[in-house]
């Protein structure tokens, strides 16, 4: 037993992505620094740290036991992961809890922490995405034709659609459909079926927009955006406290435990949502190019891993969660910035949050055991 764990040791520290598991903890050592920050004047300051510290810890063990797992002969078992996606999207109806306008956290009876079901179901999706889309290449379908697209939009449909209607979590819900569109862009999707995609969704807008389709508090989001004047104390609220945070830090920010806005409770959510605004105003535009640089540098090695995949299959998963941290990124900070509404997507790898850490560790040890069995077999053991 001992001469095995120490050959899967040797062999993980041999054959994984160190430099991607690296990146990664630095990024969640440094979330953590301001998350102790940005919740300091808390009475739960301290197991809000713990439990993202304990999140981080078990990040590691699972992008270990990823990076062991190819992915692709799990993906074979495709029937009973889309069975667990839409029975885990399920169990919102019973144990779903309610807040700030959407029912996107399950909390089971007796476990201590809730569980957002669209972290695991992101990813388990941009593999059963990847898995389909490599089905039709191996089976010589063409991915121009009405029947492909019709194919894979169906996949789409039924867990972007079921996940909002039991949800109302619109920012996850678009999630899903940008993972979808850069997927199957990738994949060789033709361009016309995107912009005919596009020029519905905008028609779609239009019609909810101006025919009142759209529930209140979104088109307020929207409405916020066109007009920062617009309900500063109401809907407004947030964003201008975050702009407020951001212009005050300037260069180098006010220090850690300092930010005027972040301890004096001004700024909502500060250690979720919000974080990227409470790094401004406390660690400056420094600070903040620090965050961006290392979800760049990770975002890279995704797509460094992609390039030299073995398989096609291989490169759409790695393409998929690249790009899930790509949008969950721009849009978190688009927000921060006052020019994307707030959707509830938080900053990957630095706010406030066990189980959306977690599976991001899961989703790198994915790309790592990608780039392991991207070396030729006769490199592979050695």
């Amino acid at each position: 037993m001992w001469a095995r764990l120490k050959a899967t040791i040797v062999d993980f520290i041999q054959q994984a992505d160190l430099v991607l598991l690296g990146l990664c903890c630095l990024a969640g050592g440094y979330g953590l620094v301001l998350i102790y920050s940005a919740s300091h004047r808390l009475s739960s300051n301290l197991r809000l740290v713990a439990v993202q510290g304990v999140a981080i810890l078990l990040g590691v063990v699972c992008y270990i036991f990823f990076s062991t797992v190819d992915i692709e002969e799990a993906a074979k078992k495709w029937k009973w992961i889309l069975g667990f996606n839409v029975l885990l999207m399920c169990c919102l109806v019973p144990f779903g809890v309610d807040n700030y306008g959407n029912r996107a956290w399950i909390q089971f009876p007796g476990f201590p922490v809730t569980v957002g079901p669209a972290e695991i179901v992101k990813i388990t999706f941009a593999v059963l995405l990847s898995k389909q889309l490599a089905w039709l290449r191996e089976e010589r379908h063409d991915l121009k034709s009405i029947r492909a697209v019709g194919f894979l939009a169906a996949h789409l449909g039924l867990i972007a659609g079921l996940y909002y209607v039991l949800s109302s979590d619109m920012g996850n819900t678009l999630m899903f459909l940008l993972i979808f569109v850069a997927v199957t862009f990738v994949a060789g999707v033709a361009l016309r079926w995107f912009i005919i995609g596009g020029g519905a969704a905008v028609a779609a807008f239009w019609a909810a927009w101006h025919f009142d389709f759209m529930p209140s508090h979104i088109r307020e989001r929207f409405m916020v955006l066109l007009d920062h004047s617009y309900d500063p104390q109401g809907v407004g609220w947030q964003q201008t406290r975050s702009i407020v945070a951001l212009g005050s830090g300037q260069i180098t920010g006010q220090g850690l435990l300092n930010g005027t806005q972040t301890q004096s409770g001004s700024l909502p959510f500060a250690w979720t949502d919000f974080i990227f605004s409470a790094c401004g105003e406390e660690l400056g535009m420094i600070g903040c190019l620090a965050v961006l640089v290392l979800l760049g540098a990770i975002i890279a090695r995704c797509l460094l891993v992609a390039r030299r995949a073995k398989t096609p299959m291989s490169t759409y998963v790695c393409v998929g969660l690249a790009s899930m941290l790509i949008f969950q990124t721009v849009e978190n900070v688009g927000m921060c910035l006052f020019v994307l509404p707030v959707i509830g997507l938080t900053l990957p790898f630095f706010s406030y949050g066990g189980s959306s850490m977690v599976m991001l560790f899961c989703a790198m040890g994915i790309i790592s055991g990608i780039k392991k069995r991207s070396r030729p077999d006769w490199l592979r053991d050695r």
